[in-house]
This record gives structure tokens, C-alpha cells and sequence, in this order.
């Protein structure tokens, strides 16, 4: 007998009425990622990568074919999707790179790292000392600019997300004119580790959509309508 959680997914794809995604390819980037400082310790942020798999499972209701790309997350592999998992904003990338030319739409929807240690202690544990210990970090390479340079055809759709703490509206728009974005979303962190979020989507066009504080798995599919829109 199949388990409980299984009976349940398939279930809940069969009532789904909406199939707009059906034979699109999805690709969707979730949680944050890791950079090591040495064989124990990293940096990385307090995305739980509920959002973004939300989008996943709920793009494959729709009928679309899934890759998910992970950060490291509590969550098991969803049905039915393949996940894909990495470590780092380099792995990350590596990833996206290698689905990307096959996807009809990729929704960036992890927090990928901005900075990296610029030096690594990969073989032994870095000693507490009296003395303070200065750690110099390097921007990670910009996935979503680097994959905005070879975008190709016109029908795929670009999406990307904005954390911001001040300016929110305005760092979104600016981040979606430098990465050449398609959509964005837009959120600050009172949500980051919460199952509901309360986000604002911004198009090409300029139009701001604002929606109000909702379950993540609800905004995901408000986030698909418009990319199944646009493709």
C-alpha cells in the first residue's frame, strides 16, 4: 500500500481543476545557501525555503514538469518533482545552469548568499583565540544576472525575489531593471520563516500588485497565475 502522504499528493492533483502549466517545464531555486568558513562553520541566512517549495508543488498541480533546486532545508523531496540538492551559491548556480535551457520558467526563489569567506580553512577547524578573528568576505557570483545574459528565447519567463528591509518597492524595481527580469516579488523578513507571507509582485510594465498577509502554498499559486500568463 502507498503511504498516507503519497494517497494524499495524488489526490490533490487529480482535483486541482487549473492544468495551465500542463507540458511547461518549471524550474524553481529554494532555501538558503551555505558558505563554508571552515570544515564545521558556514554563513548563510534564515530562509526556511517554504515559498519556494510551495511553488514547486504547486506549479506540478498545474500539470507542469518540476525541477527544484535546494538549499539545505528540513523538508523532505516533494512527489512527483526532481529535486535537486546543493550547498552553496556556487552550486547553486551550477545547477540552474545545467536545467535552465530546458525550462520554460525559472522562479528564483531561493536566498542565495551575497557574500562568501574570500579565505577558507577546508582541512581543520578554525581555534578560538583571545585575539579577534577578522574573516574578509567576496560578493558570490549573481546567479540571476548571470543566467538574465543568456535568457534566449522570448517566452521564457524570468522571475526573481526581493527581501528588503528599507525602499522595499523601490530596491525591487532596481533589482528587476539590473537582472532583466521578467516579474518580481517582493517581500521584507517579519515573514521569512513564517508559513504565511504578505508580498507585492511588480511587472514589466510597471504595475504593482499588492497582496495581503496569506498561507505561502495560496501566494504561490497567485504567483503562477501570472507566469503561466506570460508564457
Amino acid at each position: 500500500m502507498s503511504e498516507p502522504e503519497e494517497i494524499v499528493e495524488k489526490v490533490v492533483n487529480r482535483l486541482v481543476p487549473k492544468q495551465d502549466l500542463k507540458d511547461k517545464h518549471v524550474l524553481v531555486t529554494a532555501g538558503g545557501t551555505r558558505e563554508p568558513i571552515d570544515p564545521v562553520r558556514y554563513i548563510s541566512n534564515r530562509s526556511s525555503g517554504k515559498m519556494g517549495y510551495a511553488i514547486a508543488r504547486a506549479a506540478r498541480e498545474r500539470g507542469a514538469t518540476v525541477t527544484l533546486i535546494s538549499g539545505p532545508t528540513h523538508f523532505e523531496d516533494p512527489l512527483d518533482i526532481k529535486s535537486v540538492r546543493v550547498e552553496s551559491a556556487g552550486g547553486m548556480l551550477e545547477a540552474v545552469l545545467d536545467y535552465y535551457n530546458n525550462a520554460d520558467a525559472l522562479i528564483m526563489a531561493a536566498a542565495v548568499s551575497d557574500f562568501s569567506p574570500k579565505m577558507k580553512n577546508k582541512r581543520s577547524k578554525i581555534k578560538r583565540k583571545k585575539e579577534n578573528i577578522a574573516i574578509e568576505l567576496k560578493p558570490t557570483e549573481d546567479i540571476l544576472k548571470t543566467i538574465a545574459m543568456q535568457k534566449g528565447r522570448k517566452s521564457r519567463v524570468l522571475v526573481g525575489f526581493a527581501l528588503e528591509t528599507e525602499d522595499v518597492i523601490k530596491n525591487a524595481r532596481l533589482k528587476m531593471k539590473e537582472k532583466d527580469l521578467d516579474l518580481i516579488v517582493s517581500n521584507d523578513p517579519s515573514t521569512f520563516e513564517s508559513q504565511a507571507i504578505k508580498f507585492s509582485i511588480i511587472g514589466r510594465d510597471g504595475k504593482i500588485e499588492d497582496f495581503p498577509l496569506q498561507p505561502k502554498n495560496q501566494a504561490a499559486h497567485i504567483i503562477l497565475d501570472r507566469v503561466a500568463d506570460l508564457i
